[in-house]
Formats: C-alpha cells, sequence, structure tokens
C-alpha cells in the first residue's frame, strides 16, 4: 500500500520539484495551496497564486485543494510573534500558522507526513536551520515535515527514521544558487513549469509602507482595506482621512468597485484623468485638497484651474471645486 503524503504546493518551482521526487519513489501525493490577500503572482493569465498552483498539479496528476486564508492571517500579520522580516513580512509567524492549516488537512486525509519545497538556506528569514525547527515545533509537527530538497542536510525525520522514506533518495540542496534545480528540471523531463518563486506583497517596500500605514490608523482593518492597498497612488491627509488615485482605467473601475458607502469619489469634469476615492473624515477643507489631487493628476496644464466633482458613494450628495493642481511638494509630504 502506497503511504499517502500531503504537499505544500505554491506553484514554485522548488515545490513542483519536491512533489516530482517523492511521486517518483512511489508515494501518493495530495497537493493543498494556501492563498492569502497578500499572494504575488504574476505567472498565470489570471494572476491567481491558485491558477498557478492548479496547473502545476494538473501537470503533475496531483489533486489539490485550495485554501483562502483571510480575516483569520490578518491577525498573523497584525500582532506577529516572532516578529517582521525588512518589511512587513511575519514569515515565521506565517509559515508556522500555514502548517497548523495542514496538519489539520493531513489528519483528515489519513497522510503520513507533509512535504514542502523548502530549501536549506535559500531564504534568510525562514529556511535556516533554527528557523525551521522553531516552525516544526510551532507547529506541531515535529519530524512530520519532510523537506526532500534538503533533507540529507537536516535531521532525520520520523518517515525517514521509520523507513517509510528511503533517506538516501533524497537531496541535499542549500544555498540561493538555482542550479541544482535547473539540473532537476532537465533529469526529470519537465517541460513547463512555473517561475522560481511567487511572492508576498508584504516584502514589497511600497506595499510594506501602506500596510503600516493601514495598522497605524486603523483599529480593525479589513480585506477591502487590504485589497485597497494594491490599487493606485496612496496619499495620507490626516490621521483620519487617505486618498486613493487611480493610474489608469482600469484601476479607476477598481478603486469604484472598492469604494465603500461613506467614501467620496472624485474626477475631473472637462478632462481625462484619474478616479480618486477619499476615506475617512469629510469637510471642506479636506475636499478642497484631494480635489487638488485630482486636478493635479488631470490633462488640464500646468496651473490652470480645473473643475473638480465629487459625490458620495451611497447617496446623492455631490458638489463641485473649481481649484488648480496642488504643487509636487505637496504630493511629497501626502505619499504614503
Amino acid at each position: 500500500m502506497k503511504h499517502k503524503a500531503l504537499a505544500l504546493l505554491s506553484g514554485g518551482l522548488d515545490s513542483t520539484l519536491a512533489i516530482k521526487l517523492m511521486l517518483d519513489l512511489g508515494f501518493d501525493v495530495t497537493a493543498v495551496n494556501f492563498t492569502s490577500p497578500f499572494c504575488l503572482c504574476n505567472r498565470s493569465t489570471d494572476g491567481t497564486c491558485s491558477h498557478v498552483a492548479s496547473q502545476v498539479a494538473k501537470e503533475l496528476g496531483v489533486e489539490i485543494k485550495i485554501v483562502y486564508v483571510g480575516e483569520e492571517y490578518l491577525d498573523v500579520v497584525k500582532n506577529p510573534k516572532f516578529g517582521y522580516g525588512k518589511n512587513m513580512n511575519p514569515c515565521l509567524d506565517c509559515r508556522i500558522f500555514i502548517f497548523k492549516k495542514a496538519k489539520k488537512f493531513m489528519e483528515e486525509i489519513g497522510a503520513s507526513f507533509i512535504i514542502t519545497g523548502e530549501v536549506l538556506g535559500q531564504r534568510p528569514m525562514s529556511q535556516r536551520r533554527d528557523a525551521m525547527n522553531l516552525i516544526d515545533r510551532e507547529s506541531g509537527l515535529k519530524g512530520y515535515i519532510v523537506r526532500p530538497l534538503s533533507a540529507k542536510l537536516l535531521e532525520p525525520t520520523i518517515p525517514e527514521t521509520e523507513g517509510i522514506i528511503d533517506r538516501e533518495k533524497l537531496l541535499k540542496i542549500s544555498g540561493r544558487s538555482r542550479k541544482p534545480q535547473m539540473k532537476l528540471v532537465e533529469d526529470f523531463h519537465i517541460q513547463n513549469f512555473a517561475c522560481p518563486a511567487g511572492g508576498c506583497l508584504l516584502t514589497d517596500m511600497i506595499f510594506a509602507g501602506r500596510m503600516r500605514d493601514l495598522l497605524k490608523y486603523s483599529d480593525s482593518p479589513s480585506l477591502v482595506d487590504i485589497n485597497l492597498l494594491k490599487t493606485g497612488r496612496h496619499f495620507r491627509i490626516s490621521s483620519q482621512c487617505k486618498v486613493v488615485v487611480g493610474r489608469n482605467h482600469s484601476e479607476n473601475e477598481r478603486i469604484e468597485e472598492l469604494a465603500g458607502p461613506e467614501d467620496y469619489l472624485f474626477h475631473a469634469e472637462h478632462y481625462k484623468g484619474p478616479l480618486a476615492l477619499c476615506r475617512g473624515t469629510f469637510d471642506e477643507e479636506t475636499a478642497s485638497l484631494v480635489a487638488g489631487i485630482t486636478a493635479k493628476y488631470s490633462k488640464a496644464p500646468e496651473g490652470e484651474r480645473v473643475e473638480v466633482s465629487f459625490r458620495r458613494n451611497n447617496d446623492d450628495e455631490s458638489g463641485k471645486i473649481e481649484v488648480k493642481g496642488i504643487s509636487d511638494e505637496q504630493l511629497t509630504k501626502l505619499r504614503i
């Protein structure tokens, strides 16, 4: 009887290779893909992590379960026990969170262990030896996480010591070079594979800055707030008010989709330009400033007065303001 294994499949090269190796060793593999509001995938036609992972699973011939972690994952981001990386990435807490979720699914399907594509020393925060040991222990999976690409460099896992896995058939890849993985692509005759790595928006400096700003001024940010961070130019008007300005037609549409009932939407009347969203405390001074930002990004000639219309998203309250676009210096001070 084949032993069943649960694989964490991001859709990236390493997790693809780890699954392929275990399949070739005769294991029955089921994959799970965890996706969050912070996934950064540019490798698929629809731009989603789940699409990439599903395509890889199909090519490998394994079943896959897609699990979206939303609101509960925000708590991890807001209050990481083990802190952040260079930006807002709580890598250790993220891995622990994911492995705890995977542990439950592993038990549900009767799998004996979990497979990951992690490579020792590849990522500075979560793929150090001490970090891996910490993650294994905190997730309650010590001894049951198999990292086939680096296994010979790590302590034997329970499936190895019990003879379920032949340790000699596992690998000893380490470091950030991708040459060993590319050699495996040739050895396994893999024709189509995703890019070497996906990504997390929390590691991006600009997005991380917006995320810090959101957490600083909002006690309970929603998934809508998070999705809005991914779109447009962002400006902090005051502790109670921020503005998001679209950079193109698709962003204008996205901003309108994400607008809440109390948000105000601005646009220049006679010049092509962006849609601007104002969220938070709204008064005459705020309206004038947001109109100035909107005018600045319109196609109006520099210094010309522009008629800017605004409306509240949940009712018919509306108005018009004639303003000049604000200065570059003002924009710089307000930009998040």
